[in-house]
């Protein structure tokens, strides 16, 4: 049993710290910062309205100005129509149109503002839109006409009443975005439910698969005592939370100079192997204890020696669709089975480790504070870029996409991008929020005069606060920035309120209530 514990918590502590290194956004360079935006492309023919293209808009140069500020303005096709040399057609106030290829995207955009041209609209070679980036020694860009690009299919549009002589007219503006979309409410919602689920699971579904795992040992023992449940957690020290944040900060830049796709293979396979073993938790919590006197089917099987059928299943069950999920992870549904194993995986990982008091979660989840901020926004200045957010966006990562996140895919976004959260933005506060729901339970405090229901209100607004400032600043944010505290922050404002710091400062970790309740006894 001790044998096994301590596996499980050397395989949960590599994958958590890889957990704990993703932000809440995408990366962002030093040369060609623009985020990708949704953008519209209104057209005339002809003078009547014709409809509205999406677009994306170039990482350089000037985004399109919104909707009420934008102009109408005439479109003409580059000659030649590649774009990569000066043309002949007068573009002054018109918006030039260009197909993609055999040139690059910024030079592209400097012959079209050097013919007059308000505006690019790049036609893609294929149906969907792609970024358009800088080239990697692009040193002096200068663009000050925004450039968009459209699908294939909008392009033979505009392309073929150009040819034809009709007057076309275009209207290039921004979309607004809104703070909250369905994506990150959604997001949001999974965020917190799981953190709700993970801290209440011990009530949820008792301790049955505890008693199972005694039942494979020996038959005879099936009826073991409820409170050897509790065996199988680890209770952190102060020493060991520091000790952790300084492990995750070498494996933060373990993955920041040796990513590579082989790399990310082997962690794809950790969590394969994590999000497995935290479905079967979950599922065996649930599935077992309903199932009566049938759990206790077994066969004996040469050297395996007993075998439960209804854990084997289950088992068998969980390892296939991990499977599953790994083997068909490129695809658009991907995310449904990475969603459910993370969600599993970090159910589990929150029965596992705990808390014992304020005092090493303060330690904790202020090194996790500071650590945030360091990778996210001071590793700039020293490695030219955020390494955190170097890492949460796969990069040199060979076109894999890195697990240990829960996402959600942007509906209705022409750019099939993701709404994301990573597993340390959900554990570390989770884990205070669970300490403080025990601590509740232990003193019989209700709803509103305890503490679990405030840290779960002041988690929702700390990911409110995340998301106001991802709108804001338009990259990557540490998240534990917000969270921290309005976790920490409410739980020892609280504790001070009520007069109970002193005892939420000092509880004895559970395992050595417990020990010491059986030697009184």
């Amino acid at each position: 049993m001790a044998i096994h514990l301590r596996l499980k918590a050397i395989l949960l502590f590599f994958v958590v710290n890889f957990a704990f290194a993703f932000a809440a956004d995408d990366a962002v360079s030093s040369k060609c910062s623009n985020k990708a935006r949704k953008i519209a492309v209104e057209y005339w023919i002809d003078g009547v309205g014709k409809g509205v293209l999406s677009a994306i808009n170039s990482k350089f140069g000037p985004y399109p100005s919104l909707e009420e500020k934008s102009s109408r303005l005439p479109a003409v096709m580059m000659n030649p129509l590649n774009g990569c040399s000066n043309f002949s057609v007068k573009a002054s106030e018109s918006v030039a149109l260009s197909t993609r290829g055999d040139c690059e995207f910024t030079t592209k955009a400097k012959v079209a503002q050097s013919g007059g041209a308000a505006a690019l609209v790049i036609i893609n070679n294929l149906e969907g839109l792609d970024e358009m980036a800088c080239s990697k020694n692009e040193t002096d860009l200068n663009i000050t006409i925004p450039v968009v690009m459209i699908s294939k299919f909008g392009g033979d549009i505009l392309g073929k009443a150009v040819e034809a002589g009709n007057r076309v007219e275009l209207r290039i503006y921004l979309l607004k975005r809104s703070v909250i979309d369905l994506s990150n409410s959604l997001v949001w919602f999974i965020s917190l439910a799981t953190l709700i689920a993970a801290s209440v699971w011990p009530d949820l579904c008792g301790h049955e698969q505890t008693d199972e795992r005694y039942d494979e040992l020996s038959p005879k023992e099936s009826s073991a005592p409820k409170d050897e449940a509790e065996l199988d957690t680890l209770d952190i020290n102060v020493v060991g939370a520091i000790v952790f944040v300084i492990a995750a900060s070498a494996f933060l830049l373990l993955l920041y100079f040796f990513m590579s796709s082989w790399f990310v293979k082997v962690l794809i396979i950790m969590f394969l192997i994590g999000g497995s073993e935290g479905m079967f938790y979950c599922f065996t919590s649930v599935v077992l204890r309903r199932c009566g006197n049938a759990r206790q089917i077994h066969i004996k099987l040469p050297l395996v020696g007993d075998l439960y059928v209804i854990r084997s299943l289950v088992w068998l069950a969980c390892f296939g669709f991990a499977i599953f999920w790994m083997v068909t992870r490129s695809r658009s549904y991907s995310w449904i089975g990475q969603d459910i194993l993370g969600i599993c995986f970090m159910i589990r990982v929150l029965q596992m480790i705990r808390l014992p008091n304020i005092k090493v979660a303060t330690a904790l989840l202020c090194c996790a504070f500071f650590y945030d901020i360091f990778w996210v926004f001071i590793s700039q200045r020293i490695f030219q870029q955020s390494v955190m957010v170097a890492v949460a966006s796969g990069q040199n990562s060979g076109g894999e996409n890195l697990p240990m996140l829960l996402r959600i895919p942007r509906f209705y976004d022409p750019f099939k991008g993701y709404d994301m959260i990573g597993f340390g933005d959900i554990l570390f506060p989770g884990l205070l929020v669970s300490f403080c729901y025990r601590y509740d339970k232990a003193h019989k405090k209700g709803l509103f005069r305890g503490y679990f229901f405030w840290l779960v209100v002041g988690y929702g607004v700390g990911l409110i606060f995340t998301y106001v400032a991802l709108y804001l600043m338009e990259e990557g944010q540490p998240a534990l920035l917000y969270l921290v505290p309005c976790t920490l922050g409410v739980a020892t404002i609280l504790g001070f309120c009520r007069g109970e710091m002193k005892d939420l400062w000092n509880c004895e970790p559970e395992s050595d209530v417990k020990v010491q309740q059986s030697a009184e006894a």
